[in-house]
């Protein structure tokens, strides 16, 4: 597509001019025109590369082309007991925009979490647009 895109831009240019030349009369006139059709190209480019290749993903065993939902157990260790459960999150905007700690020492930091018993994760996409990553932290 984006190789079409440039073609299409070649020829038009090419149309305008006799041998790679402008006529005398037409050579000021049409310098900025075939600038500003080669800048209207390039932003389309642009637009649609961003458009087209930005796409929020999370890590998942499984994924989904409208919508994902998945949780995924870890085992972490052999402490026992699980009194308490700690979360952290992060989220992404079409892959450009990233916030947020989902770090497991965020998530037992959060509960008060001094012993770890196992991990789950979470991870959501909805149309590659929004990705949510969340982590669950189980321990004492």
């Amino acid at each position: 597509m984006l190789y079409l895109i440039y073609l299409s831009c070649k020829v038009e240019s090419r149309n305008h001019t006799k041998n790679g030349v402008f006529p005398k009369n037409q050579r000021s006139r049409n310098i900025k025109p075939n600038k500003m059709k080669k800048f209207k190209y390039l932003a389309i480019l642009i637009v649609s590369s961003v458009v087209f290749s930005s796409c929020a993903f999370v890590r998942s065993p499984l994924s989904g082309f409208l919508y994902t939902s998945m949780k995924n157990p870890h085992s972490i260790t052999s402490n026992s007991g699980a009194s308490k459960v700690g979360t952290a999150e992060a989220m992404s905007i079409l892959g450009l925009v990233a916030t947020g700690d989902a770090s497991i020492d965020a998530a037992a930091k959060a509960a008060g979490i001094s012993k770890i018993h196992h991990v789950d994760e979470e991870a959501t996409v909805i149309l590659g647009i929004i990705a949510k990553y969340k982590i669950y932290v189980y321990g004492e």
